[in-house]
This record gives structure tokens, C-alpha cells and sequence, in this order.
């Protein structure tokens, strides 16, 4: 299955974007066997298991939601996941094999992820997916992994209490992100009261659970907390009860094509975000939504990452130019977009360790994992599955790009079930 090309397609354009595609794969590539293709080690030896790969091809899902309220933020998901398959097969692909994908589409729905997870493990028997964006759809899809012993790549930063065997989680989890960046507003911006808000469903829930325990852990206020449906566009009640109760700090949780409606009105009823009164933080909002969103409506707000489109190290520079080779100049890339191109490298690597694409092997292969040439600069995968990272600060400027205010000095280590959070 052949990945779609968006911008333009004359000589020069489609040079310069397989200059770029090579590249960038030379450079992510890690010391591993290299094989001609088709010229692998047999298939009855790295596919015992009766999974979708033959001599020359191995086959992987893509599962995300293209349509939708949620389409604004996985879109980006995708083009990264195939923005990394096409770099490695042009590196030789993963055992002497082409990788192949099928692509379903989660539509926004929960149930319909379940039915698409079931259908290219059981259907296809895809060798592993990348996929889903919400807690709720990953939640709706684990135990259909579970049962059919699938392998999933999730992309998103999450709330934690969570850990399975057959998903890798490549987003951070909430000592990572939520923790770091209330610490980060409380030490540097002298917070004191918190107003939470998001979108209605587990993991704005779950995360806004764990802010405030954090938040009264440290003797500071929450005057408010209220939750909307996803797809949600009139908040002007909210900001009113916001205006009255002056926070030092909005804590937005609001995903998916709800940002749009929230930060209009957010500007339209009067709060500038770059006088910080209140201070808005969110964790939910990357470059991918503030392209929606317009970056005049954003300007001056804050974000806890990871990741950030504005990183200068030359793994990044790489990576942002090849994806804007592949997927147009004016494309951006956000924090849930660079973790999902993450995923097949990540695969890959345990894949080439086990010497086996069986999922039981690629599973064991997988912790230890080390990925030097990430483009937020460095990961290794926990034995908990999840990944080693920097958390970062951004603040949110008028052009729609982040700028980068803090970083931990060290990788954080994950840790999905932090005592007294749970």
C-alpha cells in the first residue's frame, strides 16, 4: 500500500523529498543486520505464529481516527507512522521485508476502534499497530490486544494507572507531564488557585484527578472544575465562572475540534493569555490543534510536553524537513505526531533485537530499547513499557510554534502508578 503524497509533484519537488526521506533515515538508522529484499532470514523462522509476513512483506495497522472530532489531532499520527515506515524501507525495511500497512479508520468512535483492532488482528494479522489517540479508545481496544495477543504502539501522553504487556506506550505519562508541569507553575509562576477544565471522558477526568491531588498536596486551590462533551463549542458559561473566580492558572484539558470554539471565545470575552492573569496551561494542546485553533487565539499560552517542533538538535531538523518534504511546507508537527513516528522505529529495533517479528519475542526484545536519534533527542523503553523522556515547558507564540522555556535536566524516569495518585 502506497503512501499519499500531498504538495507539489514535479521533478525537482519529488527529488528533494527522497533526498530528504533517505537522509533522514540514514540518520535514524541504528547498528542492525541489513538484508536485500527478500534476502532475510526464512520466514518460518521470524513467524511462527501465523502473522501477516511472507519472504518479502510484512504487514502493520494504522489506526486512528481520520474523520471526526478527533481527526484535528491523530491526522498528524498518521503521516508519522507513515512518514517512518517509508524511511525504513528505504534503509532496506526489517528483516530483508517491506513493511506494508493497512489502514482503518477509528472514526472518533470507541466501539468502531475496538471492531477496526479486532478486525487487523484477527482479519489481517497485522505483525503490529500503531494507533488511537484517546484514553478511551485506547481503553476500548486493550482488551481485544490482550485477547489476540497484538502488539500496540500508542502515541498519546496519558494519564498513567496503566500498563500492559501488549501495548507500548511512547507518549508520557503523568508524573511526566501533569506533575512536572504544575511544579513548573507553581515554582516559576507563583500559582496558587486552579481552575481545571476538559473534555468529558477518561482521560481529562483521570488527569484532572491527579492535578488536583498534586495541586492540594501542596497546600495550593481549586476553584473550579467543570467537563464538556468532545465535539463541545460553547464555553462562554465556563468563562464567565472563570472571570469571577480570577484563578492564577486555567489547567485546559480540552481535546479535539472543541480547542477551536475554546480559545475564541477564550480571546473574544476579554482574557489575553500573554498578560498571564490567569495563566493558561494546558497538556492538550499542540501545534497540530493550534493550527485550528488560529495562533492569534492561542499567543501566550503555556504547554507541558515533551516534545516541541522548535527543538533545535539536528535529529529534529531532520525529521521536521522529511516531514514536510513528504507532507507540505506549511504542515506543523506537535508532541502526539513525533511520538507516533517513535512507534515503527521502536518496533523495528525489537523486531531486529528478537531476530523474530513473533509478538511474544518482540515483547521480550523490547525494554532496553534505545533510540539516540529521536527527534526530541533521546528515549529508551522502560521494562513498564513506557519511555524515558525530558519533560519540557512551551510557550505558545503568534506564528503557531511553541517556545521552549524549560526542560528537565535529566530523562524522567516513567512511572504509571506514582504512590498517592492513584
Amino acid at each position: 500500500m502506497k503512501d499519499r503524497m500531498s504538495g507539489p509533484d514535479g521533478p525537482s519537488s519529488v527529488y528533494r523529498r527522497k533526498l530528504l526521506l533517505g537522509s533522514a533515515a540514514l540518520a535514524i538508522a541504528a547498528m542492525a543486520p541489513r538484508f536485500a529484499w527478500g534476502q532475510g532470514p526464512a520466514t518460518a523462522e521470524v513467524n511462527t505464529t501465523g502473522l501477516a509476513v511472507t519472504d518479502d512483506t510484512v504487514t502493520v495497522g494504522i489506526l486512528h481516527s481520520v474523520t471526526g472530532t478527533m481527526s484535528i489531532s491523530e491526522t498528524g499520527s498518521v503521516q508519522a507512522e507513515k512518514l517512518a515506515i517509508e524511511q525504513i524501507n528505504a534503509m532496506g525495511g526489517v528483516l530483508g521485508r517491506k513493511i506494508e500497512f493497512i489502514q482503518e479508520d477509528g472514526a472518533s468512535d470507541w466501539p468502531t476502534f475496538a471492531e477496526k483492532a479486532k478486525k487487523l488482528l484477527v482479519e489481517d494479522k497485522v505483525a503490529s499497530v500503531f494507533g488511537c489517540w484517546t484514553s478511551a479508545s485506547r481503553k476500548a481496544v486493550l482488551p481485544v490486544f490482550e485477547q489476540y495477543n497484538g502488539m500496540l504502539y500508542y502515541p498519546t501522553f496519558y494519564e498513567g494507572l496503566e500498563e500492559s504487556p501488549n501495548v507500548i506506550y511512547t507518549g508520557q505519562e503523568a508524573t511526566q507531564q501533569i506533575l512536572a508541569g504544575i511544579d513548573w507553575v507553581v515554582e516559576t509562576k507563583g500559582a496558587k488557585s486552579f481552575y481545571l477544565l476538559g473534555s468529558d471522558y477518561i482521560w481529562p477526568r483521570t488527569s484532572n484527578k491527579i492535578a488536583r491531588k498534586h495541586i492540594e498536596k501542596l497546600g495550593l486551590e481549586v476553584v473550579g472544575e467543570e467537563y464538556y462533551p468532545l465535539g463541545h463549542t460553547q464555553f462562554n458559561s465556563v468563562i464567565n465562572k472563570i472571570k469571577l473566580r480570577k484563578p492564577d492558572v486555567i489547567y485546559a484539558i480540552v481535546v479535539g475540534g472543541s480547542n477551536v470554539a475554546f480559545y475564541k471565545q477564550l480571546k473574544a470575552a476579554g482574557i489575553d493569555m500573554t498578560k498571564e492573569a490567569p495563566l493558561v496551561l494546558t497538556i492538550s494542546v499542540t501545534e497540530d490543534e493550534i493550527r485550528g485553533i488560529g495562533g492569534e487565539n492561542m499567543v501566550g499560552a503555556y504547554a507541558a510536553m515533551k516534545y516541541f517542533q522548535s527543538l533545535e538538535n539536528d535529529n529534529n531538523q531532520k525529521f521536521v524537513d522529511a516531514f514536510k518534504a513528504m507532507w507540505g511546507e506549511d504542515i506543523v508537527v506537535g508532541d502526539v505526531t513525533q511520538a507516533a513516528y517513535l512507534g515503527p522505529w521502536l518496533w523495528k529495533a525489537a523486531v531486529e533485537k528478537a531476530g523474530s517479528f513473533d509478538i511474544d519475542k518482540v515483547r521480550e526484545a523490547s525494554p532496553g530499547i534505545e533510540l539516540d536519534t529521536a527527534p526530541e533527542g533521546y528515549v529508551k523503553i522502560h521494562e513498564n513499557h513506557h519511555l524515558w523522556s525530558k519533560t519540557r515547558i512551551g510557550h505558545a507564540q503568534l506564528d503557531g510554534q511553541y517556545e521552549v522555556v524549560f526542560e528537565t535536566a535529566e530523562l524522567m524516569e516513567p512511572d504509571p502508578f506514582p504512590e498517592g495518585y492513584q
